[in-house]
């Protein structure tokens, strides 16, 4: 007998064009079969909703403004009410975060350690290698920590989190013989690619990620930016880090990669014509790496005429709307991998002083996002035809096989029961009220969406309906690459 059965849905599978009427049937937190007129000790109405497999959300920075431990319970409900059932959080040593250095096996456990209990979605880690050391203790993480993922912020060496900055060691908390440069990047590679070399069975899930941004030409252009009076908000932002430095950083990282043999490079948060353009370039170039490609609900809902202005401020920067449909335009092609939220929430204390409301220069960067990722992708999709399998692949299905979650990304027997159901048909206006995040305010606030999430399923628990987070957490913690 099943556990539960969740009746009259219209099941939505990733690399399959039908959506299928009927039932889902669960067993001890695994999907066990789909068909009709299934049974089960318990059921649940699907009313005839969509139903996509939980959503993966590969970009997160939970923990990075406000204490892991209060983040890790307020982002992850959020995220519970967007259909998110695993996040995955990009972390590192240094200012931000835990705001200390130090060894990665030192460091790391303190992180598992607060996390434990507080997630209510299944959530992992990926790393960024700050110094040497770090690069030394990579095959240490994948076999004993789980982690399999690793990342390099390229504008860090010179250029700090939120704008121009001198004192990045004293950012970065590394010692006066390390440098974050791009030296620093080819031996992370390399590290990367000994550790794939180290456990052969793995290495197709090991892989690394690069924010791809040049400092020197951003530090450049902020001094030049800052001192026109004819630009401010989003559009200043956006002319002080110029796509081509997005561009040139892509050409950097993905020469290094080939330099070092690391067949395994995602381009993250891609969000520009000449960015996307470039990582389209490099795959010709080097056809024997695989790359991955990003981008995010921000870069594919928002412009540079965000109402939301300062509030809208993150890294890449948001781009004017001729960046955006390129964006959607090669998502339509297939040649984007995985659409994320790179949620970092920045309470609107944090996000900017009151003296310095509407200051783009001295606000903060990054916002919170996830709990609207599945429905914005949905609804903006729907008016460009956007097929719902391809939603699926882009949420779910593409970034748990990349980042080793094996047990999630599909409706299919034998892997976690993560379920989203979403009405295509409910119209609703983004509310930063309404969500469960601690950030107060959305950039997103007042856009109309045309699908809602009404239910979450977490290993075949209800744990989110109708926007409302069920009981305590039970997230846990995914040792990837998982079984």
């Amino acid at each position: 007998m099943n556990d539960l059965v969740v009746k009259n849905v219209r099941v939505v599978r990733p690399n399959v064009r039908d959506v299928v009427q009927g039932d889902v049937a669960i067993i001890g937190g695994k999907f066990a079969a789909i068909g009709q007129q299934l049974q089960g000790r318990q059921s649940y109405d699907g009313k005839g909703l969509l139903a996509f497999p939980g959503v993966v959300d590969a970009h997160m920075h939970t923990g990075i403004y406000s204490p892991l431990a209060e983040d890790a319970v307020s982002e992850s409900r959020a995220a519970a009410q967007g259909g998110v059932t695993t996040s995955l959080n990009y972390f590192r040593s240094g200012q931000y975060y835990l705001n200390k250095g130090g060894p990665y096996v030192e460091f790391f456990p303190e992180v598992l350690k607060i996390s434990e209990g507080k997630f209510h979605v299944d959530y992992g880690f990926h790393l960024a290698p700050m110094d040497s050391t770090h690069i030394s203790e990579t095959e240490r993480l994948v076999k004993d920590f789980g982690v399999c993922s690793f990342k390099i912020f390229m504008f860090y060496g010179s250029h700090g989190l939120h704008g121009r900055s001198d004192s990045q060691r004293d950012f970065l908390m590394i010692g006066p013989d390390e440098r974050y440069d791009y030296a620093h990047f080819e031996f992370v590679m390399r590290g990367v690619q000994a550790a794939r070399e180290r456990f052969p069975e793995k290495s197709s899930q090991i892989s690394l990620s690069l924010h791809c941004e040049t400092a020197e030409i951003m530090t450049a252009y902020t001094k030049i930016i800052e001192g026109r009076k004819d630009l401010d908000g989003l559009a200043a932002y956006h002319e002080s880090r110029p796509p081509h430095s997005e561009g040139l950083a892509v050409f950097i990282a993905s020469y290094l990669a080939n330099e070092a043999a690391l067949p395994t490079i995602n381009l993250l948060h891609l969000s520009s014509r000449k960015a996307l353009t470039a990582a389209l370039q490099m795959a010709e170039v080097f056809p024997h790496i695989d790359f991955r490609r990003e981008v995010t609900i921000g870069h594919l809902v928002l412009d540079t005429h965000s109402k939301a202005g300062v509030f809208a401020k993150v890294n890449p920067p948001i781009r004017p709307r001729e960046d955006v449909e390129f964006l959607w335009q090669k998502v339509l092609e297939g040649k984007v991998d995985w659409v994320v939220s790179d949620h970092a929430c920045c309470r609107h204390e944090t996000k900017a002083a009151k003296h310095a409301l509407g200051n783009i220069w001295l606000a903060k960067s990054g916002f919170g996002g996830t709990e609207y990722l599945l429905p914005a992708l949905l609804s903006e999709g729907a008016k460009r035809g956007l097929p719902l399998h391809r939603v699926a692949e882009l949420t779910s299905y593409n970034p748990a096989k990349r980042f080793g979650a094996n047990s999630k990304g599909d409706i299919a027997p034998g892997l976690d029961a993560d379920l989203v159901l979403v009405d295509p048909k409910s119209s609703w206006s983004i509310r930063a009220a309404e969500s469960e995040s601690t950030q107060g305010y959305t950039p997103f606030e007042g856009i109309e969406l045309t699908h809602k999430v009404t239910a979450t399923f977490l290993r075949g628990e209800l744990v989110c309906e109708n926007g409302k987070v069920l009981g305590s957490p039970r997230g846990r913690y995914l040792h990837r690459p998982t079984a």
